[in-house]
């Protein structure tokens, strides 16, 4: 609506006649009728003194005003002015809110999806490490892979006889108790860890592949996060109105 049809409608909602109205602003009921018809336009101290016999300040004054009329007929309106200047500042702040937003979900997302697809946080091959047992501080790291070999060799050497032999070979494979690691980091093809009562050997083993599917849920997050941003800037693009 134009300026005069916002004037002639907060008059009617306050059931006011023009000669009232008019009273209530100051001026003739002519230019009154003029200013409804939009056969003129106000000054600044007639604009004032509308504002001030509707109690309105110009924001709620000039709602529903078509913008071309107030950034035209009634933009040289000091009050006028500074409203749409203030209007102004208002719109680029939220546009760049929502870049920086659509900015701040794009980088998340192509952040999101890289460290899905090269797996920085869930890596897919992993390094298997297994142990067989606890081994005692004078034996060998491969005692129980290779305790048929070593008793042979002490029979050979006749440090024992057939008899201990079949009884440490029992014990050997009564201690038998095998630990496994599965980590991220390759340490060797074999580490020691000290451990109650003597230390574990672990041997590599093979590589594992872990379960993908934290990181299909970090590309998925990501190219969803991507997309907001990108929509973001297409939805910004469309809808920017501000005029400077």
């Amino acid at each position: 609506m134009n300026f005069g049809e916002r004037i002639k409608q907060l008059r009617t909602e306050r059931n006011m006649t023009q000669p009232q109205l008019a009273e209530a602003i100051g001026i003739e009921q002519s230019y009154l009728s003029k200013l409804e018809n939009d056969k003129s336009v106000p000054s600044p101290d007639i604009f004032q003194a509308i504002m001030r016999a509707f109690g309105l300040q110009v924001e709620a004054l000039l709602a529903g005003v078509d913008d071309n009329i107030v950034r035209g007929e009634l933009k040289q309106i000091p009050e006028v002015a500074e409203y749409l200047k203030k209007s102004m500042l208002a719109k680029v702040h939220s546009i760049k809110r929502w870049l920086f937003t659509s900015a701040a979900a794009c980088v998340l997302g192509l952040t999101l999806f890289v460290a899905g697809y090269k797996s920085f946080l869930f890596p897919i091959e992993l390094n298997d490490y297994i142990s067989y047992g606890i081994e005692l501080p004078d034996e060998p790291s491969n005692i129980f892979e290779e305790s048929l070999l070593y008793l042979n060799k002490r029979v050979s050497a006749g440090e024992i006889d057939e008899r201990q032999r079949e009884k440490l070979a029992l014990e050997y494979a009564k201690r038998q108790q095998i630990d496994t690691i599965v980590t991220n980091k390759f340490s060797g093809h074999y580490f020691t860890v000290p451990v109650e009562g003597g230390k574990r050997t672990y041997k590599f083993s093979g590589t594992v592949y872990a379960d993908n599917m934290p990181n299909r849920v970090f590309m998925l997050a990501g190219l969803l996060f991507t997309f907001a941003g990108l929509f973001g800037f297409f939805v910004e693009y469309r809808l920017r109105g501000v005029k400077l």
